[in-house]
């Protein structure tokens, strides 16, 4: 019987390891945090997140500067020039020239600008797509809100174990204790065999070494935990006392993939890549497009030399046009980028179909999961109890000396371990559900 109680002990210590939290602390110190506290601090303190926020802000800026190329382009420039007189040779190359007078100093000051009129509707097109990659921004941001909202439950789950795989290795020992306080009386008055005395004490040792393992995987979960939602590495948390065992309805299968079909991120992320090559395909049309600039210019300028005779005064000018331009070359060096385009967004609405494949196994699994979960949190409350009747009725034929200490110990071992499971039920089918909830893209909605 030893070695299969040694084996139960060792499942026991690899099943309370988790990731963890500050357990040795008083209570006025403890923050007692619910699940939603808890995703509410990693909203505003997740890293991720953050990062995905300033994404969504460089995409918004990038839509705003496009939006701006609609506007004029408009420059002013001046000029000031010496110049030098104009040598005539007019008896040769070869005799000095005489030197022709010109004005040596000009001056000129202007603006100019230019106005795309029409480009194929490029612009336009270039501000679309631009739109399309914030709303990809915007769908990422909230798929990372979505994605550390599942790893903190998993986390607080997790932390919330480990509580509760305390309080039932705590209430053992006391348990213990009290039994040793007793086989003690009556190895005192020769009922009992030392051998008794020393194996309880010995599955005593061995508890107050799980306890210690536990508190250790609590003070790790904290400061995962404290990472997550901003706070410092060993402040110390508590879960607060929701009902770890009132789980959320089965919902229906088709509901699921109803949901997922509107809110789920992969999907919403295809399509607006499907969009994206759509638009680029529009581009690429649009090259050989007749483009049409409107543009002008005017300035003050000395001297007059626009019109002869010059003179040394002032004047000013201004031009205004329309400028057209058919650029004939694109027609051929098209057909290439036109083909390209159109197979990218083959190749995109390909990878949409397969998305929604993907996504009608997630969920499919998802829900099967979470099902398969909750069917076994039922079976394991009816394993502790016929675990409790096992474990009082070989208590009494032991203290009725009908029964050997091994057996008695290896029946509260099985209680122990029957309650764990249990605890490991709940949990397993919580976050399941909040996985389920997340490959639907609706987590942040609870």
């Amino acid at each position: 019987m030893q070695p299969f109680r040694r084996a139960l002990l060792i499942t026991l210590l690899a099943a309370s390891k988790g990731t963890a939290i500050n357990a040795q602390v008083t209570t006025n110190d403890t923050l007692r945090l619910t699940l939603t506290d808890a995703w509410h601090r990693a909203d505003t303190a997740s890293r991720t997140i953050r990062i995905r926020r300033h994404n969504t802000m460089i995409a918004s800026s990038e839509v705003k500067d496009l939006k701006m190329e609609r506007f004029p382009e408009v420059g002013i420039a001046g000029s000031l020039e010496k110049a030098t007189n104009i040598p005539v040779y007019d008896k040769g190359l070869l005799k000095p020239p005489s030197q022709h007078e010109v004005i040596h100093t000009l001056y000129r000051l202007g603006t100019d600008f230019n106005l795309n009129i029409y480009n194929g509707n490029k612009l336009n097109l270039s501000i679309a797509s631009a739109g399309v990659e914030k709303d990809i921004a915007d769908i990422q941001e909230d798929e990372s809100i979505s994605t550390a909202y599942k790893d903190v439950a998993a986390l607080y789950l997790e932390l919330q174990k480990s509580f509760e795989y305390r309080k039932l290795v705590q209430d053992a020992i006391a348990e213990r204790k009290e039994q040793l306080r007793e086989i003690n009386d009556f190895f005192t008055h020769g009922i009992k065999l030392k051998n008794d005395v020393l194996r309880v004490e010995l599955e005593v040792s061995r508890q107050e070494q799980l306890l210690l393992e536990i508190n250790n995987d609590i003070t790790l979960l904290s400061q995962r935990m404290n990472i997550l939602i901003g706070l410092p590495d060993d402040y110390p948390l508590k879960p607060a006392s929701d009902n770890l065992y009132e789980m959320p309805s089965i919902p229906v299968y088709e509901d699921c993939l109803a949901q997922a079909a509107q809110h789920a991120f992969p999907l919403l992320i295809s399509a607006k890549e499907t969009t994206l090559s759509e638009l680029n395909l529009k581009k690429v049309k649009a090259n050989t497009s007749v483009r049409l600039n409107m543009y002008g210019e005017f300035y003050y300028a000395n001297p007059q030399i626009f019109l002869y005779p010059y003179n040394p005064y002032w004047y000013s000018l201004g031009i205004a046009g329309v400028k057209a331009s058919l650029p004939l070359s694109a027609f051929y060096h098209n057909i290439n980028k036109v083909s390209k385009a159109k197979i990218e967004l083959e190749k995109e609405e390909e990878k949409h179909r397969d998305t929604e494949d993907r996504l009608r196994t997630d969920v499919k699994e998802g829900y099967l999961r979470y099902k398969e979960a909750v069917q076994r949190l039922d079976v394991t409350e009816v394993n502790v109890a016929r675990a409790e009747e096992n474990a009082r009725i070989v208590r009494n034929s032991y203290f009725s000396q009908t029964v050997l200490i091994t057996e008695l110990l290896d029946a509260e071992l099985q209680l122990l371990q029957a309650k764990f499971d249990k605890v490991a039920a709940a949990v397993t089918a919580k976050n399941k559900y909040y996985q389920l909830e997340n490959s639907m893209g609706i987590l942040t909605e609870l």
